[in-house]
């Protein structure tokens, strides 16, 4: 690969994995919910992993091709953050972190698993992450295949992704464990975070179908 272009790759992504969003109000919940926060990360990686296999796949430029696809899938993952936001808000009195917490059940890490695969998967915008940034990154005088180095591009994003939501949620537990009233200061915010996003997911999707029912003259 171009090891300027991968140079530059790895600093654009890094700083996109550092900007707060939804993994990041997933990641500090997990930390103060979770007895271990290993899954939810996991879970939000294997998110990254299933874009990189569409984008090398050639799927991620055929569903962006297709507004109506992609549409769904911004409403689907609209309700799943909301879903998923609401019940952050439901528990958020009782954040915290003792000895008392969830026993880490293989049932449990399973679900929180599929939880974090889910944030990350279902997100449309992570789907348009690939398809616009990678793919400026990859370079066709190269000795790698093409496939071969957008692939290796996506999972540098995982690795990256991974290790910035590992810190958060260590430093999430680190910090405000502690703190039982700042621990349930932050996953009220981080449900607040989830739902506004759905929201805003679910209002690009509606108020253009909601505007062509109501033409103006």
């Amino acid at each position: 690969m171009n090891p300027q272009l991968f140079l530059a790759f790895v600093l654009v992504a890094a700083a996109l994995a550092c900007t707060p969003g939804v993994d990041w109000a997933y990641s500090i919940t997990a930390g103060l919910r979770q007895r271990s926060f290993v899954p939810a990360v996991a879970g939000l990686c294997g998110g990254y992993v299933l874009h990189t296999v569409l984008l090398v796949a050639g799927l991620a430029a055929l569903l962006t091709g297709l507004p109506g696809v992609l549409g769904w899938l911004t409403v689907a993952g609209a309700g799943y953050l909301l879903w998923l936001g609401i019940s952050t808000l439901r528990s958020w009195r009782g954040a915290s972190f003792t000895a008392a917490d969830a026993v880490g059940k293989p049932s449990n890490q399973l679900r929180t698993f599929l939880q974090g695969m889910g944030t990350s998967g279902i997100n449309p915008k992570g789907l348009l992450f690939y398809v616009a940034l990678v793919p400026q990154f990859v370079s066709p005088d190269a000795a790698l295949p093409v496939p071969v180095q957008s692939g290796l591009l996506g999972l540098t994003f995982v690795l990256l992704a991974g290790a910035v939501y590992t810190c958060v949620a260590l430093l999430a537990r680190t910090l405000l464990q502690s703190r039982p009233g700042a621990a349930r200061a932050v996953t009220l915010a981080s449900g607040i975070i989830m739902v506004l996003l759905g929201v805003v997911l679910l209002s690009e999707q509606l108020v253009p179908l909601v505007a062509g029912l109501f033409p103006t003259a």
